[in-house]
């Protein structure tokens, strides 16, 4: 028995199937028993992940495609955001990330940068290869209560 169901989709890389990829994240996120809050921190992550292969991977006559690996494990999921487009130098769009100040416009904040910040604040775990395009491997873990099975019950 496999420790993990793996589901794999594909997409054309426009901007109306951001939704789709979203819902699809959903869907298999309430399947492990993530929160609602959860859910919808995966959406979001997802979601700038996608956004980021729309405006950055192909170029205005390049068709490509996004795929979006997800394997399901009992206490957390991994995704998976790929592309074949061209890729980007990580470590300088990360330098270019905040700190923001309170009275900064929110609508002067540099595109790009947000979008890798938000994946980093909302997943457990983010990782970035770029050869070959990029794909972009987030971790998030259930959150469950931490009870130990089969223990003895106290009563006092």
């Amino acid at each position: 028995m496999r420790a993990f169901d793996y589901i794999e989709i594909r997409v054309p890389a426009k901007s109306q199937y951001a939704s789709v990829i979203r819902l699809a994240i959903s869907g298999l996120a309430m399947r492990i028993g993530f929160t609602y809050d959860e859910i919808e921190d995966l959406k979001i992550a997802t979601g700038e992940a996608v956004t980021n292969v729309v405006h950055h991977a192909y170029t205005g006559h390049e068709e490509g495609e996004i795929v979006l690996g997800c394997a399901l494990f009992k206490n957390k999921i991994e995704i998976m955001v790929a592309d074949y487009g061209s890729g980007f130098n990580f470590e300088e769009i990360k330098s270019k990330i905040g700190p923001y100040n309170e009275n900064e416009n929110i609508a002067m904040l540099r595109e790009g940068g947000l979008g890798l910040y938000l994946m980093e604040a909302l997943m457990d775990e983010v990782k970035l290869n770029n050869e070959g395009g990029v794909t972009v491997f987030m971790t998030k873990y259930v959150t469950r209560e931490q009870v130990v099975e089969n223990v003895e019950r106290i009563t006092t």
